[in-house]
């Protein structure tokens, strides 16, 4: 993935001008967070096809575009997002969605060391935490981190106002750190318990209750 964003907008500046090496450079650069992306709104089983399908017009629109890396990240993800709730329509679904929250749009996000902890994950296990969310902090978190869209391009993508998108992920965000807190603590449960094949059990006979033990490593 390109780190540089003046590299991704020469990449694509020359994908427009026909050159196949760019475009694979550019879908190499974009690809796994726009799958990502689709995943939250569509899921697991579908999500190939889905961003298959995003990408087939984005090489055939490709030529209309203009601008740089950020809005060609922002482009691309509109065209996801339409082709994915165009497939969500066709299933007869919609994407679960929370309240409203453009009440709050003013309202400026606080940073939130969520952000780090997530950037952390490996890819799989921040969708599957981030697919607890409500819709709406869920393609907002997306969005923001994992796309790498700033608030004012991800707002764009979702027909929102930029407030309501730093609210929905600044919520979305504390509601991950809770997430990620409740994981490690079960992790932690789990290390704490002596790992065995097999423990004391109660047996009922007819003489009444007898204590019994299973086998265990230990006695094989």
């Amino acid at each position: 993935m390109l780190g540089d964003d003046a590299e991704l907008t020469a990449a694509v500046r020359a994908a427009q001008d026909g050159d196949e090496t760019a475009f694979r450079t550019v879908y190499r650069a974009v690809h796994p967070r726009l799958l990502g992306y689709v995943r939250t709104l569509v899921g697991e089983p579908d999500a190939e096809d889905v961003t298959s399908e995003a990408w087939l017009q984005i090489a055939r629109d490709l030529e209309r575009f203009s601008g740089d890396a950020d809005r060609f990240r922002g482009w691309a993800a509109r065209i996801a997002r339409n082709r994915a709730l165009d497939h969500i329509r066709m299933r007869g679904r919609r994407p679960a969605t929370a309240g409203d929250e453009t009440e709050l749009a003013g309202r400026p996000a606080e940073s939130d060391t969520a952000t780090e902890a997530i950037e952390s994950l490996a890819t799989d296990s921040t969708l599957s935490l981030i697919a607890q969310l409500p819709q709406d902090q869920a393609e907002a978190v997306v969005l923001r981190v994992v796309v790498g869209l700033d608030a004012k391009t991800a707002a764009e993508t979702l027909g929102k106002r930029p407030g309501a998108v730093r609210t929905a992920a600044h919520r979305g965000l504390k509601r991950l750190a809770e997430l990620l807190d409740a994981d490690a603590e079960s992790v932690g449960a789990l290390d704490a318990v002596p790992q065995q094949r097999g423990s004391r059990t109660r047996a009922v006979t007819s003489a009444g209750v007898t204590h019994t033990r299973s086998r265990t490593q230990k006695d094989m």
